[in-house]
């Protein structure tokens, strides 16, 4: 790591083994509060935000590998020799990869809700739709949600998206994340993981959690998954959709505890 790494904007909370998240496309470290506050009790909690997301720097280039390393450039600052990786969609994509460059260092890697594999473009009309707002007529929260409608249905994904907003030294409202680098870098967001050169499979434990509603890992993925991750499993949260942590908690955290102190 060179001096000049630039490092991402992170939370930490608590204190003994550490445990770091991470969040998944248009989130930020606050989407994982649910997870990180109890989780905190017993464990150093890292929450970090991805680049072009939160308060991170912004970069034209979010290839895998890069997104990875991102990630062991924060836990060299914070001299994280060893940690616990949870990461969410996204997020568990990046989790993968950090433990594919660096193995020795992820004790147990937890993966919600995503597998290491190319995703059609699914997203296309959010980002269409969020580099469509004018931010010149946005004066509420709710002028954003009203341009946002069209291309946005579903009331619950907009107010995830807006939590991106927030207002500037001016005191007008901004977009937190870079959502034209997000555009730009979107095929490579959908990418699949890969083997870094002169590594091999991830052998640590690893669980995946999949939400029982969601159609982000299919049967058919499974040879995709042992051949990266082949000391994996998965739980499955009835009921759950994409967003399984946020809406079943309670049932999310615990199989969390369990597979960490199993």
């Amino acid at each position: 790591m060179t001096n000049q790494a630039k490092i991402l904007n992170y939370k930490q909370i608590g204190t003994g083994q550490h445990l770091v998240l991470i969040h998944g496309l248009f989130g930020s470290l606050e989407n994982l509060n649910m997870v990180a506050k109890p989780l905190s009790q017993d464990y150093c909690v890292t929450s970090v935000d991805v680049r072009n997301h939160g308060d991170s720097f912004h970069g034209n280039t979010m290839d895998y590998t890069e997104l990875a390393q991102d990630i062991i450039n924060l836990l060299d600052y914070l001299e994280i020799d060893t940690c616990i990786l949870l990461g969410h969609s996204m997020g568990g994509k990046i989790a993968i990869q950090v433990a594919l460059a660096q193995p020795e260092r992820i004790t147990k890697l937890l993966v919600a809700d995503i597998a290491p594999v190319s995703y059609p473009a699914h997203h296309l009309k959010i980002i269409e739709g969020l580099q469509a707002i004018d931010l010149s007529q946005v004066f509420k929260r709710k002028d954003a949600d009203k341009q946002l409608t069209p291309f946005v249905e579903n009331i619950g994904v907009r107010q995830f998206l807006l939590r991106n907003l927030a207002l500037d030294s001016q005191g007008k409202f901004a977009f937190k994340c870079s959502i034209n680098n997000i555009a730009l870098c979107y095929p490579q967001i959908m990418k699949a993981n890969k083997i870094p050169e002169n590594k091999s499979a991830y052998l640590g434990q690893t669980l995946f959690i999949k939400g029982g509603s969601s159609d982000y890992i299919l049967p058919e993925y499974k040879e995709a998954i042992t051949a990266l991750l082949p000391n994996s499993k998965a739980k499955i949260i009835q009921g759950a959709g994409h967003w399984l942590h946020a809406e079943k908690t309670i049932a999310f955290n615990k199989i969390v505890v369990d597979f960490i102190k199993s």
